[in-house]
């Protein structure tokens, strides 16, 4: 049986072989509402995810399920147009692969994206958070066996405070990952926020844990989508989710641009 080390490696060959470019430094995960901040970038590939080993067709609207390599300064960047959440019911291993996959791609730093539902009031909708800590509330790991990764800082200082250069206006946030598919109750959003959250959502945090396993350095990035359940009384749909992307693409891709240069 393949183990999930070796479907990562067979995949980032692939990678290599089909880009041209044996060696990526960087990868991003463009969650929802991220999607339209790739067009900041000139492509040097693109690869559909159902030609790369242990990757799959997108499941979500709004993500396009493509792997693109581009070019930002003197950094080859691998782009991920969507992801695979939990909710999916493909295992936690699938759901880290497109991390580990970059690992063994040759990536030291890995930035990862979401669109989420915001506690703090002041956070409108479109708002960019970096994220500074996570709650863990899916009852799962992508790690197995005796695997104690130190979860200290999962979330790289360096990175926020260079971030902070590129767009001092960023707040941080803890966010928390909720298994899904449905959203979150108002009554787990209350729950949520006395744990010390401030954003929620249905993915990041076991890639997170996968990639600090991997040893790759973290930047967490949040795009409040809505009000989390609760806080305004309004009914929560995906819709929203993707408007917020599309109203905020020009500042997301300047600000992503940004930080891939100065990294």
């Amino acid at each position: 049986m393949t183990t999930a080390q070796e479907l990562a490696q067979q995949a980032a060959a692939a990678i290599a072989e089909q880009s041209g470019i044996a060696h990526h430094d960087v990868a991003v995960v463009l969650g929802s509402g991220w999607n339209a901040a790739a067009d900041a970038f000139p492509i040097t590939a693109e690869m559909p995810y159902e030609q790369l080993p242990g990757f799959s067709a997108s499941a979500v609207a709004g993500h396009s399920g493509n792997l693109r390599s581009v070019r930002v300064g003197d950094k080859n960047v691998l782009l991920y147009s969507g992801r695979t959440h939990y909710y999916e019911g493909r295992g936690v291993a699938a759901v880290v692969h497109g991390v580990r996959t970059a690992a063994a791609a040759g990536c030291s730093m890995l930035v990862l994206t979401n669109g989420c539902g915001g506690l703090n009031p002041e956070w409108a909708p479109g708002t960019p958070v970096l994220i500074c800590d996570h709650l863990n509330l899916t009852a799962t790991t992508p790690l197995v066996g005796a695997d104690f990764v130190d979860l200290t800082e999962v979330y790289s200082r360096r990175l926020r405070d260079l971030a902070l250069t590129v767009d001092p206006t960023l707040d941080e946030g803890v966010y928390a990952q909720f298994p899904g598919p449905q959203y979150e109750t108002p009554a787990e959003v209350r729950m949520a926020g006395i744990l010390g959250a401030d954003l929620v959502g249905m993915s990041t945090v076991l890639e997170a844990i996968a990639a600090k396993s991997a040893g790759l350095e973290i930047l967490g990035m949040s795009l409040v989508t809505n009000a989390a359940a609760g806080l305004t009384g309004e009914a929560l749909h995906h819709g929203e989710v993707l408007q917020a992307g599309k109203d905020a693409a020009s500042r997301l891709g300047g600000l992503l641009k940004g930080i891939l240069e100065a990294m």
